[in-house]
């Protein structure tokens, strides 16, 4: 493990993550970022699987409330975006070779941790994306004890295009070797969505104060920063929503929240899937959008509450 750097921001007073960098089978540099607790005897580990686009400082605030409850918090930036190597010449879609190479990151995730000697038991926190990476890690057999998913991407709001028609424009771009250009509806590829999109019309938050922070983020530290999806990464991701939703459900007691304003993964994905898990719980979190766990405090501590009680019923 090699030493990372860690942004913050200048008025910033959270406790920083430990930051380093691994190297997965096939040479790809991720970056991890590690908050201990400070409190003696801790609860256990939380592996902390960011979504598309995000990036490990983002999740500080959320470190933050998992120590102060007694969990060490490891988190990554998934291959392709943050700090970690991106995986073509331009660096700013959202882009993936195949969605399966997100499991050899889960992989180094796992050995970092048992190398560090992270105190068990471990849980799983997947957002977005990461609740897609999640729910397949959890499928490979995941050391952890419990699983928490936000808004999970079991199946995505594709808005203005049928499921089969974006598989088949995805597998078009990819046959005339334009599968790295970003596809039509899921942003720029310059395009930064806090940048660009207003407070009232965003899809992620109701806090105007975390808003505001993930603007100050993304201009301050546009490196870490990602624009829409590509052809690939749309196709992939797909088809491997669709293959999730044939697989037996994991035999790990899970919670799953999802704001009742959900516009970006498939609200109806993410029910069918709790209604046929058996240790699987949803808790709906009323006038939540995307980023449950960066909302309004109400429905934030709401939601980390019911996890943190899911955690330690274990």
């Amino acid at each position: 493990m090699q030493q990372a750097p860690f942004h913050q921001l200048p008025d910033d007073r959270l406790a920083p993550a430990s930051a380093f960098f691994v190297t997965a089978d096939d040479g790809k540099r991720l970056r991890l970022g590690l908050w201990e607790p400070e409190v003696t005897g801790p609860h256990g580990t939380v592996l902390l699987f960011p979504g598309r686009t995000e990036y490990i400082e983002k999740y500080a605030p959320v470190a933050r409330r998992l120590t102060d409850r007694g969990y060490a918090v490891l988190a990554i930036d998934w291959r392709g975006q943050g700090m970690s190597d991106r995986l073509q010449d331009d660096p700013r879609p959202g882009h993936i070779i195949e969605f399966s190479d997100y499991q050899r990151d889960v992989i180094e995730m796992v050995v970092a941790g048992q190398h560090i000697g992270l105190p068990e038991p471990w849980h799983l926190l997947a957002h977005s994306m990461g609740g897609c990476i999640g729910l397949a890690a959890l499928e490979n057999d995941l050391p952890v004890r419990t699983a928490v998913f936000s808004a999970p991407m079991w199946g995505i709001n594709l808005r203005r295009f049928q499921h089969g028609a974006a598989l088949g424009i995805a597998y078009l771009a990819g046959r005339l070797g334009r599968g790295g250009l970003v596809a039509p509806g899921s942003g720029g590829a310059n395009a930064t969505y806090t940048l660009e999109e207003s407070f009232n019309a965003n899809l992620l938050t109701g806090n105007v104060d975390e808003w505001t922070r993930l603007m100050r983020e993304a201009a301050a530290w546009p490196d870490l920063t990602i624009g829409g999806a590509s052809f690939d990464w749309v196709g992939k991701a797909l088809n491997e929503c669709s293959r999730l939703s044939r697989i037996a459900s994991p035999d790990v007691p899970t919670l799953v929240g999802l704001g009742t304003e959900e516009k970006v993964v498939s609200a109806r994905a993410i029910r069918d899937r709790v209604a046929s898990w058996p240790k699987a719980r949803l808790l709906e979190v009323e006038g939540a959008r995307h980023e449950i766990l960066l909302e309004t405090p109400d429905r934030r501590d709401a939601f980390i509450d019911a996890m943190v009680a899911h955690f330690e019923a274990s």
